[in-house]
């Protein structure tokens, strides 16, 4: 008899196109899945944006919650969307291979691109790319955009921007990658953490042998070593969907792991900025962490949260 697992997620288009991908790994591997839809703090607050709901958790905790009371098995999150501290109950089991993880200008003007020097608007709810923006592109204005993909195209053709700016992964996921106008490259955009991957959770007290059998079909080693360094990162500084930090990595040729990350004012005045490589991806992030802390980043984080 097949060994039966349900797979907590979301209800949005492109949470379910994730929820999908990851039961047909399972399914391959001799499992019956079935999808357990759950709606989020995150989904159905739209009038505030994410810093005022509170960074922690915004589109996970009820999600953990049923894993927690065994209700699920296992959730599937955009890696992004995962805190970094997931307390001593729960875990992670694997991270699917990345996608492109650029970040991308979405627009139904195709002349709308940043590197157009054009004025627009771009619609984003993130407090990163807002930041990122004010330091890179400071005569581009921003608005509030909430709300799941459809909801952000209707409105932008509703007219509430000019642009979005998205995640490459989740516009190509659901289908809208005919409306990007440019792919940003990441020297001027570090992407956030875990952009691009998707991560599959479940409670630490799952038989040994499901959560191996689990890793094994849907686990990538290469995608896991980089997100073990930007998560270890992100955790040093206790950053959250609020807080304007960055980071990513990639596997050099030598196997070794090059990071880039840092952390940007909410004004965009203030960037610290610092790659670093290495062979263990805990103590890398780790490393990089402290170094921004040491040359600033403390006296961003506490400006940044002093304004939230």
């Amino acid at each position: 008899m097949k060994q039966k697992i349900k797979l907590g997620t979301r209800s949005s288009a492109l949470a379910l196109w994730q929820a999908n991908a990851v039961k047909q790994m399972l399914e391959m591997g001799g499992f019956e899945v079935e999808i357990v839809k759950i709606e989020t703090k995150g989904d159905k607050i739209l009038d505030r944006t994410l810093a005022k709901i509170g960074s922690k958790g915004v589109f996970t905790e009820e999600l953990e919650e049923q894993l927690l009371a065994g209700n699920i098995d296992i959730v599937q999150h955009s890696a992004k969307d995962l805190q970094s501290d997931l307390g001593e109950d729960l875990e992670i089991i694997a991270f699917t291979e990345r996608e492109i993880d650029n970040d991308v200008l979405v627009s139904l003007n195709p002349e709308n691109t940043l590197s157009s020097k054009k004025e627009f608007t771009i619609g984003t709810s993130s407090t990163r790319r807002v930041a990122m923006l004010k330091n890179k592109y400071p005569h581009l204005k921003t608005v509030e955009m909430r709300g799941n993909l459809q909801t952000r195209m209707r409105k932008l053709e509703e007219g509430h921007a000019d642009a979005l700016l998205l995640a490459y992964a989740g516009v190509h996921r659901v289908g809208y990658s005919n409306k990007i106008t440019e792919i940003i490259s990441k020297t001027d955009f570090v992407p956030a953490v875990g952009q691009g991957s998707i991560a599959l959770e479940c409670a630490k007290n799952m038989p040994e042998n499901i959560k191996k059998e689990i890793k094994s079909l849907c686990n990538h080693a290469r995608t896991e070593r980089c997100l073990m360094a930007e998560r270890e990162y992100l955790r040093t500084l206790q950053g959250g969907c609020s807080i304007p930090v960055f980071a990513n990595a990639i596997i050099l040729d030598n196997e070794n792991i090059e990071i880039t990350g840092g952390i940007v004012s909410l004004n965009g005045d203030q960037i610290i900025k610092k790659t670093m490589t290495g062979t263990d991806p805990i103590a890398l992030g780790y490393e990089l962490g402290n170094y921004i802390l040491n040359q600033g980043g403390k006296q961003i984080l506490a400006e940044i949260r002093s304004q939230l």
